[in-house]
């Protein structure tokens, strides 16, 4: 019994220490995401507000 607490706990241990290598990866794909967000924003922002006055004028007529 006590061998397999031992295995359960050395699994469990190595599970514990994989997880915290992978950190900087999650880190490193949210700010990519954010990085394309930014620029994509910059380059469709200008074009997507325009749209929305022509859609905006053309409603309200003015």
């Amino acid at each position: 019994m006590q061998r397999l607490t031992a295995r359960v706990r050395g699994a469990w241990h190595d599970l514990a220490d994989d997880d915290r290598g992978d950190v900087p990866g999650w880190v490193l794909i949210t700010l990519m995401t954010a990085g394309l967000v930014v620029v994509i924003w910059a380059m469709a922002g200008p074009a997507l507000a325009d749209l929305f006055e022509q859609a905006i004028s053309r409603v309200s007529g003015l």
